[in-house]
């Protein structure tokens, strides 16, 4: 018998296991580095090296090799784990010197070096490093001779030859202070998942120092299991006291510099690079109105400004800027002309404002993925935001797309050698390959060995709704056939800042096609606050992510059904995760004359809960204005509950915590509306146990049923096929 897709989506965490990802490409582009496992149900994942010339795969480090069981891993790598989504086991992150002659990765809190060599000679076995317990987010220097980690709070760097170990930043007792290690906002809404990073020539380490002192602290208990502790976790919740981070150059030879600039303007530290020239600071006012890129002195920890970037709504972060080439020029990203734009210009450049955009204002620039020599890597859309394509600036300011026309498309690049991961509507998997500018007819595959889902393939009709051009995707069951029935709509969106559900790639609709399967027609749309389609779009939710987002869905709901007769708007549900469970529980508070049922998974249900960096960038300060959070606050609207709504939170959630659910629950029960509960004992905001995400899926379609259930016979008998 064929297995499930919930059951193998979850047993192979979504697909996820079996995937290439994390490279690192050498210098000469002669080999590439990456996290693998061995298989699609495999969660312990290996290091591997790939030698560009031949193909040759080269099994680096397997951690079911090393005596080294994860077990209870240590707090710090739990806390990183959650905030970077990681779903699997084993080697989940590693680090490289200059050369990718030394990898290093921590396995249960230890650490482990491993040589990488070239053409011709084996890689050697790791081998395990004297680093204090529990360790955490090693790093070698650029020549690879010492290496960088975390224990204890402390800054530590061991000599890999003579295995001596010293502390070079230290809290010294101080509770809450900790050297090394990136805040909870700054890895959970900036991206910025470090906290460390060596000098080119590796004589200091530029480190953050990090007091959670101000942070309000917040419980989070297991009921299920009384007699273990409660997790005691800093939440700085919007309108409170952010962590205080500074910056400190601590030297190899025992010397410290302060690094100095305007804190109380400028509190939040967004990103750090430091490469062969003084090392850039991008830092951000506390409304996110303004944004500074600084250089700093690491001699005297002076900052000198480089360009401020200034918005009356917000200044968007984004990934990989700023970004230097071998020839000192800056890579940067603005919002001109309606569009986020690519930037390039020396330091004196951009301090006069005269750094000019190399992408069309018909561009959307999405990330920076890095420099090689004089050119920059980053993905766009040009054009239409479903589709995303890795490009080439080149130091002439001309752009070369190295994607095929179409999909979703990422990559790294380095010694003319680029990584190449593609994504389309034709498979379900990425495709990555290795491409080679001085060989431009060969291409070089890295294998993925992720499962295929059990499940036909999604075909989902892509079309712009209403006047502002709604990116829509409309599912159908593969064994329908139009006009012969109506079927019930189940919109699937997330709705929300940062996160695209419409996308030219198979992957994208796997979930969404099964739920297809279960008798739905499945409607996803991206409204206004999406990535991808430019600053005003974003901008569109400011003070407001309740109205224009479900206004939106609403749109795209109308637009599909003059598109197809076969959906039933009688019967119209909605489901959704985080943001969508949000999404989802507001639609039938406030419209339930368009939607009849509900399922709310870890929903924000009031702002004021959620954290400073993202909250305060959409609804500002609620000590100066509180209107925008009781405008878009579930709370208040409890008593006009009219439909069946049920709310799935995990109660070991730090990021949205089950609080939001239980408080509408309790205003919900005030008002004498009835609804449904699914605590999730031990899970957090992403459900990584198998059973659980099995389930999940399940449930929530049996509810859906019961929910928009009519008389006998009016759902076809195909529509409750398992899969």
């Amino acid at each position: 018998m064929t297995e499930s897709f919930p059951r193998q989506q979850a047993r192979t965490r979504r697909f996820t296991l079996g995937v290439p990802r994390s490279f690192r490409v050498s210098p000469d582009g002669s080999r590439v580095a990456f996290l693998r496992s061995k298989a699609g149900t495999d969660p312990l994942t290996c290091l591997w090296q790939l030698h560009v010339a031949t193909g040759q795969e080269e099994l680096v480090a397997d951690p079911a090799a090393l005596d080294a069981a994860e077990g209870d891993l240590p707090a710090a790598e739990k806390a990183r784990r959650e905030r970077a989504r990681e779903q699997a086991g084993g080697i989940v992150s590693y680090a490289t010197n200059r050369d990718l002659r030394v990898a290093v990765f921590t396995l249960g809190g230890r650490g482990y070096l491993t040589e990488l060599a070239g053409l011709g000679s084996p890689a050697g076995p790791p081998q395990e490093l004297g680093v204090h317990f529990p360790a955490h987010d090693l790093r070698p220097d650029p020549d690879g001779r010492h290496i960088a980690y975390v224990s204890a709070g402390a800054l530590h760097v061991l000599d890999a030859r003579t295995g001596a170990d010293r502390v070079l930043a230290s809290p010294d007792g101080q509770p809450g202070v900790q050297y090394g290690l990136a805040e909870f906002i700054a890895a959970e809404e900036m991206g910025r998942m470090r906290g460390y990073w060596w000098a080119p020539d590796g004589s200091a380490i530029l480190t953050a120092r990090v007091d959670e002192t101000p942070v309000q602290r917040w419980h989070i208990a297991d009921p299920a299991n009384p007699g273990r502790p409660v997790t005691d976790v800093g939440y700085p919740a919007a309108g409170t006291a952010n962590a205080d981070v500074s910056l400190l150059v601590a030297r190899l030879d025992g010397s410290q510099a302060e690094v100095s600039w305007d804190r109380g303007a400028f509190p939040y530290l967004a990103a750090v690079t430091w490469d062969a020239a003084d090392p850039l600071l991008v830092v951000q006012s506390r409304d996110q109105r303004r944004m500074r890129l600084l250089q700093a002195d690491p001699a005297t920890g002076e900052t000198a400004l480089i360009r401020e970037d200034t918005d009356p709504q917000w200044v968007d972060i984004v990934s990989g800027v700023p970004a230097r080439t071998s020839d000192g020029t800056i890579a940067w990203t603005a919002g001109q002309d309606g569009a986020r734009r690519l930037l390039l210009g020396s330091a004196a450049e951009h301090r006069a404002g005269t750094a000019r955009p190399v992408t069309p204002a018909t561009m959307q620039v999405r990330d920076v993925l890095g420099t090689d020599g004089d050119t920059v890597l980053f993905t766009a859309s040009a054009g239409e935001p479903t589709e995303i394509g890795l490009w080439l600036a080149t130091p002439d300011r001309r752009l070369e797309q190295l994607s095929p026309p179409g999909g979703v498309h990422g990559g790294t690049r380095s010694g003319g050698s680029t990584v190449l991961v593609s994504r389309t509507l034709a498979e379900p998997g990425a495709q990555i390959g290795i491409l080679r500018d001085t060989e431009a007819a060969s291409r070089i595959t890295i294998a993925n060995h992720a499962e295929r889902p059990n499940l036909p393939a999604p075909q989902p009709d892509l079309f712009p709704a209403g006047p502002s051009q709604i990116r829509t995707a409309l599912l159908f069951p593969s064994w329908h056939r139009p006009g012969t029935a109506r079927l019930p709509v189940l919109l699937d969106p997330y709705g929300g800042p940062h996160s695209q559900r419409v996308l030219s790639a198979q992957a994208a609709y796997q979930t969404s096609q099964w739920l297809a399967e279960q008798g739905f027609a499945v409607l996803i749309a991206d409204g206004r606050g999406t990535p991808g389609r430019g600053p005003g779009w974003d901008r569109a939710v400011w003070h407001d992510l309740a109205g224009p987002v479900l206004e939106d869905q609403i749109t795209a709901l109308h637009a599909a059904a003059a598109r197809s007769d076969d959906l039933d708007l009688d019967r119209v549900a909605i489901r959704g995760w985080s943001f969508g469970g949000y999404l989802a529980a507001l639609a039938v508070l406030r419209r339930p004359d368009v939607f009849h049922a509900a399922v709310a998974g870890a929903p924000v249900t009031d702002w004021a809960l959620y954290d400073t960096h993202y909250t305060e960038r959409y609804l500002g300060d609620p000590n100066q204005d509180q209107t925008p959070y009781d405008t878009c606050s579930l709370i208040p609207g409890a008593a006009k509950l009219s439909r069946p709504l049920l709310l799935i939170h995990g109660l070991a959630d730090d990021n949205v915590v089950v609080a939001h659910t239980l408080r509408l629950s309790a205003a919900l029960l005030a008002a004498g509306r009835p609804h449904s509960v699914l605590p999730l004992s031990g899970v957090t905001h992403m459900t990584p146990q198998e059973e659980v995400a099995e389930n999940l899926l399940l449930l929530q379609v049996d509810f859906l049923h019961q929910a928009l259930s009519r008389a006998p016979g009016d759902t076809p008998a195909h529509g409750k096929q398992a899969m």
